[in-house]
């Protein structure tokens, strides 16, 4: 392959991926059309929503991205509570259920995050600027506020429209490494007089509300990043980034406003949009897996006892902790949408240990979580609700099976662009672990670099979590095709 055309080469494998599962990476001319007349963001009406402009808001987000979605602040209270505040961008007040750039994020559902090119699921002029809670600027917005007790629980909540204002864009890479005290403090934060504490308070908080997850049976996975470093349109690497404390801030910080809203709406009699992960079908493997590690799991399905077990592994194993994590989410299987109307009850989230949630913090990058911001704003506004049960059964159905378009155009990229880094490596041998098992085939993945891949021979017997050695026979870019053999 020319060198010089990796990025052209996975933009192209892109388009085509997203075509052939009825993904539309380019916006229709009747939607960029409305587009041009959108000139300035929302405009704020006192009598609708509160000015919290003064607070010290900052975004917490990766290093390149501008479509950002969510602001936060916390305070202290009396009793040692704390109040949390999170801001959700304010994107249906600027796009309508009726208009055309509603029709395509519907019919695509979400922003598709590629290795070389990212196709949003709105216009940039909106997600990147005119919706996104950018820096120093005035926006409008959905708050979340919630009580967060001493032991990290939240006790009471509501959700409101206000207008907010981002005083710094922060990072997870360095706000991290400060936080966790492995790095300076970020020049942004020193600007802002009094804004080192808030993070030092938000930080707080995120770790009592983890505590307090765990305990419940919540788990706590490993899992790596895949970062693409071009040189030019060179591809030279993928960088594995682990997990750290500031997205361990905003990961906790989202799951703790998508059960408050999605209480506020049950309160308020309104049909919603659910997120839910089911009981396990895969329990009996999960259970064998715990057993080859010298550990006993119940019979029954039971997250608790499932978190204890991934503790277990990271004090084990913690070289191999991502390794185990990413066997058990191949097993705990996907996350779907469904709906909950007054009165019903629908499944948890299994992974989560938390019997009421949506998703509702991502407007610029997820449908959902624009259907289920319109929801909000009617409760909040005392109007009717706007879709019938029907139609919210419908935007489920179809979101969950595009999300799993979206999973699988990603992932097919990367592994094209894995398969780029390792056609020079044919014939090596490599330590991997066997992470999905089908009738469609066997799948693995090497412990370094974390690459997946098929293994086309020498499968038989082996199951999820199980280690071996593999050699790499064969690999296809425009396929995604990365083949090895059982060595």
């Amino acid at each position: 392959m020319n060198n010089k055309a990796h990025r052209i080469t996975l933009q192209q494998i892109a388009r085509r991926a997203m075509i052939a599962r009825g993904l539309e990476p380019d916006f229709p001319k009747d939607e960029l059309a409305e587009v041009t007349k959108i000139t300035l963001p929302a405009g704020y009406n006192p009598a609708m929503a509160k000015d919290m402009r003064n607070l010290l808001w900052c975004s917490i987000d990766n290093v390149s991205s501008l479509d950002l979605d969510q602001l936060s602040y916390a305070e202290w209270l009396p009793d040692n509570k704390i109040k949390l505040l999170i801001a959700v961008a304010d994107v249906d007040a600027l796009v309508s259920d009726q208009s055309s750039i509603n029709v395509h994020a519907s019919r695509n559902t979400a922003s598709v995050y590629t290795v070389a090119q990212l196709f949003p699921m709105l216009p940039e002029k909106l997600s990147t600027d005119l919706t996104s809670l950018r820096l120093d600027a005035d926006r409008c917005a959905v708050v979340v506020e919630m009580v967060v007790g001493d032991d990290g629980a939240v006790q009471q909540s509501d959700v409101y429209c206000a207008i907010v204002h981002n005083h710094a864009k922060l990072d997870y890479i360095s706000l991290g490494a400060w936080l966790e005290g492995t790095g300076p403090i970020p020049p942004a934060i020193t600007k802002i007089n009094g804004l080192a504490e808030n993070l030092k308070l938000q930080d707080e908080v995120a770790q009592k509300m983890k505590e307090l997850r765990h305990e419940h049976g919540a788990l706590e996975f490993e899992t790596f990043e895949a970062t693409p470093i071009f040189d030019g349109d060179v591809l030279r690497e993928m960088k594995e980034e682990l997990k750290n404390r500031a997205k361990s801030l905003i990961e906790d910080f989202m799951i703790a406003a998508n059960g408050s809203t999605s209480r506020y709406l049950t309160e308020k009699k309104f049909s919603s949009l659910r997120r839910v992960v089911r009981t396990p079908k895969h329990w009996d493997r999960i259970v064998e897996l715990a057993s080859e590690h010298g550990y006993s799991l119940s019979e029954n399905a039971d997250s608790k006892s499932l978190s204890e077990f991934l503790k277990f592994m990271m004090q084990k194993d913690p070289t191999q902790f991502a390794d185990i994590s990413l066997s058990v989410l191949k097993l705990l299987g996907s996350g779907e949408y469904v709906v909950e109307t007054p009165g019903s009850t629908t499944p948890g989230h299994f992974g989560l240990a938390v019997k009421n949630y949506t998703h509702s913090t991502a407007p610029n990058r997820r449908y959902p979580d624009l259907v289920t911001q319109r929801l909000l704003k009617s409760a909040i506004a005392g109007n009717k609700i706007p879709y019938s049960t029907v139609q919210l059964e419908e935007i489920a159905s179809h979101c969950t099976l595009k999300e799993d378009d979206v999973r699988k155009v990603e992932r097919q990229v990367e592994k094209s662009a894995n398969a780029i880094l390792m056609e020079s490596r044919i014939g090596e041998v490599f330590e991997a672990i066997v992470t999905g098992s089908s009738p469609k085939g066997t799948w693995i993945r090497l412990f370094h670099p974390h690459v997946e891949g098929k293994l086309v021979n020498g499968w038989n017997g082996l199951k999820v979590g199980q280690k071996l050695k593999a050699r790499l026979t064969h690999t296809n870019v425009d396929a995604g095709f990365i083949d090895f053999e059982r060595a």
